[in-house]
């Protein structure tokens, strides 16, 4: 765990470095649509786009937890409603898929519909079909949010999907990699704990800094 504590200084510095291992001349050409999968991912995205035109967006997800446990995500929706579910610990905890559903579109409803207004002006996700998507995050302690994006892009019939995070677990790449096109990714880690652990300085986004990236780059892109 010691050894990759701190590796990376913040999102400037993991952006900097996964722009050495993206194919940024083809991302450029291809005009591959950037979607950050968490509000950190989005700061992180549009410092690998930096003033390239291509498309950036951010798609909302939220986790569904345990009924006892607040800390166990059991499932996360995205806001195109789709859901994915972790078998196991729903079995484990003998939790009634009714529970989940009512969840997921409780969720929906409060939580990401609000965000939908507050930082798109009630702008739906645009569609992915037949574009070629970067899915981004600044690190994955599970892999729920990435295959919670995958499911609800895959839906779209894209025409390639791609995933770009500066740490990721390696159980958590094997499993993506059967998903995805291929995956840009700076460390692979065994004994993975939390993604704030690989980063000197990882600060929470701010709203104010989530509406201004977005407004930005809906206005560049104009």
């Amino acid at each position: 765990m010691q050894k990759y504590k701190h590796i990376l200084q913040d999102r400037e510095d993991a952006a900097q470095k996964l722009r050495d291992v993206l194919p940024m001349q083809k991302l450029k050409e291809e005009a591959w649509n950037i979607v950050a999968v968490s509000k950190g991912g989005l700061e992180l995205a549009s410092l690998i786009k930096g003033k390239l035109k291509n498309n950036l967006e951010i798609l909302f997800l939220e986790a569904i937890m345990a009924p006892n446990n607040p800390e166990c995500e059991v499932a996360r929706v995205s806001e195109t409603e789709e859901i994915v579910l972790n078998e196991e610990l729903i079995n484990a905890f003998g939790i009634q898929y009714d529970y989940i559903y009512g969840e997921a579109h409780r969720k929906h409803e409060e939580d990401i519909l609000s965000y939908i207004y507050k930082y798109r002006k009630g702008r739906p996700f645009p569609p992915m079909k037949n574009k070629i998507v970067l899915l981004v995050d600044e690190g994955s302690e599970t892999g729920s949010k990435f295959m919670t994006a995958l499911k609800t892009v895959l839906a779209q019939k894209p025409k390639a999907v791609y995933i770009a995070s500066p740490v990721l677990p390696r159980d958590v790449l094997e499993l993506l990699e059967t998903f995805v096109d291929d995956i840009f990714f700076l460390y692979d880690i065994d004994d993975y704990v939390e993604t704030s652990l690989y980063y000197k300085n990882l600060t929470i986004m701010e709203d104010e800094e989530i509406e201004e990236i977005l407004s930005k780059d809906l206005k560049d892109n104009r």
